[in-house]
């Protein structure tokens, strides 16, 4: 008896992610889920140098600006609740001070360029359709940061301006790098602020204006994220207490199922030595004198070694 509907995945037969790949996420907080288990298995990743992004246009305006290096200057940024701000970006940005801000905003422009320039494989999360757009300047913000919401306008983007700014991201990074994959990917975490059947709207709205830019392009992907929780797990039981995010397990799930569909099996096997390391770097002795530990470590000290003679970049 299957008691369970199973989301059809096939190992992917081109271009395939291993430990020699340039990995850069952008994106909404699932793709720091994601993102955490590349860097716990030393994976060569960055992710959300600008903090997390939650729709299209947000992750459009900040590729466009680092292709265009463009330098934020002080009009670009405003000051409330002691704090300086920018509406391009997320709030874990912003500082005290201005140029703190400042700084901070272009070292992440600068940083993107050249993490967009030699990626192998940028996977691209996105959270919503749901949009708010500042009235006095007509612009269409990436964060809030608490200001007053009379102040914006809420839309939804059409699967037609959805299509056109993931078009508009595809064609930036393949003007400086040929090259790149991409891989989309809609996040599982439902945006019930926004409300139960505005969320179904704004996420049908992703799928389709995604596929509109995934199925007529090479090295352009679509992984399944969201149809693997809803359809696969479809139990509270893999959501966080909060019963909106997928908790540990939910993640693990999902991330052996995109290590099925996009490593290789030198890979995986890779990855299994890298976790041993991990488990074994978290145990906590009994007794950190007794000899038996002692060998433990020197044991585990030789299989550092040996995987960082074969790459070099892993630091443990």
């Amino acid at each position: 008896m299957n008691l369970q509907t199973q989301i059809p995945l096939k190992k992917q037969p081109h271009n395939l992610i291993d430990y020699n790949s340039k990995l850069l996420l952008l994106g909404s907080c699932f793709s720091e889920n994601i993102g955490n288990k590349l860097h716990y298995f030393k994976f060569q990743v960055n992710q959300n140098p600008f903090g997390i992004l939650f729709h299209p246009k947000a992750i459009e305006t900040l590729i466009t600006n680092a292709v265009n290096e463009k330098n934020y200057a002080e009009t670009d940024i405003f000051k409330l609740n002691e704090r300086w701000h920018c509406f391009d970006v997320h709030s874990s940005l912003s500082e005290i001070k201005k140029e703190g801000l400042l700084q901070n905003i272009n070292t992440a422009t600068q940083f993107t360029l050249t993490k967009l320039l030699s990626a192998s494989h940028i996977i691209i999360t996105l959270g919503t359709a749901w949009v708010y757009r500042f009235i006095s300047s007509d612009h269409i913000v990436a964060n809030c940061h608490k200001v007053p919401q009379k102040q914006f306008l809420k839309e939804l983007l059409s699967v037609e301006e959805i299509a056109a700014s993931l078009e508009n991201t595809y064609t930036l990074i393949k003007s400086i790098n040929p090259k790149a994959n991409i891989i989309f990917t809609v996040s599982p975490v439902r945006h019930l602020k926004d409300g139960f059947i505005e969320n179904q709207r704004s996420k049908s709205h992703l799928f389709a204006g995604i596929h509109e830019v995934v199925v007529p392009r090479k090295q352009v992907y679509y992984f399944p994220s969201y149809e693997i929780l809803m359809d696969e797990l479809r139990d509270y039981r893999f959501y966080n207490s909060d019963m909106i995010h997928p908790n540990e397990t939910a993640v693990s799930y999902i991330w052996e199922k995109f290590s099925e569909t996009w490593f290789s099996e030198n890979t995986l096997q890779t990855l299994k030595k890298v976790e041993e390391i991990q488990k074994g770097l978290a145990h906590k002795p009994f007794n950190s004198n007794s000899e038996a530990h002692l060998k433990f470590l020197e044991k585990l000290k030789f299989k550092q070694e040996q995987l960082q003679k074969e790459f070099s970049f892993m630091k443990f």
